[in-house]
């Protein structure tokens, strides 16, 4: 598996994760059961699709972290029109800093 196929799928992982849990969020504040059932139908969709990068499973998980934390606070600022700290974009960086160390790191 090439590594912007590998990236793809984290993208997309991510998506579907942050995805999952904003209709659960939503299905909770008003919008009913049959949007938190949504919810919980992407989120099974967000393990199979990780898990599709054949990598050892802490690793898989500590890189694409990086990447969820990433789509986490981007969706936020721009799904939910929320003002996002310098603090936020602060911890942000160690986090994808974290994932690089991870990723390129001793193996």
């Amino acid at each position: 598996m090439n590594k912007y196929f590998e990236v793809l799928i984290f993208i997309i992982a991510a998506l579907l994760e942050v995805g999952g849990d904003a209709l659960i969020r939503k299905g909770l504040r008003g919008w009913g059961l049959g949007v938190i059932a949504l919810g919980f139908i992407v989120l099974g969709c967000y393990g199979l699709v990780v898990n599709m990068v054949k990598w050892d499973f802490s690793r898989l998980l500590g890189v694409y972290v990086a990447c969820f934390a990433v789509i986490s606070v981007l969706f936020g600022q721009l799904v939910f029109k929320e003002n996002v700290s310098s603090s936020t974009w602060a911890g942000l960086a160690i986090i994808v800093f974290g994932g690089l160390v991870i990723q390129f790191g001793a193996k």
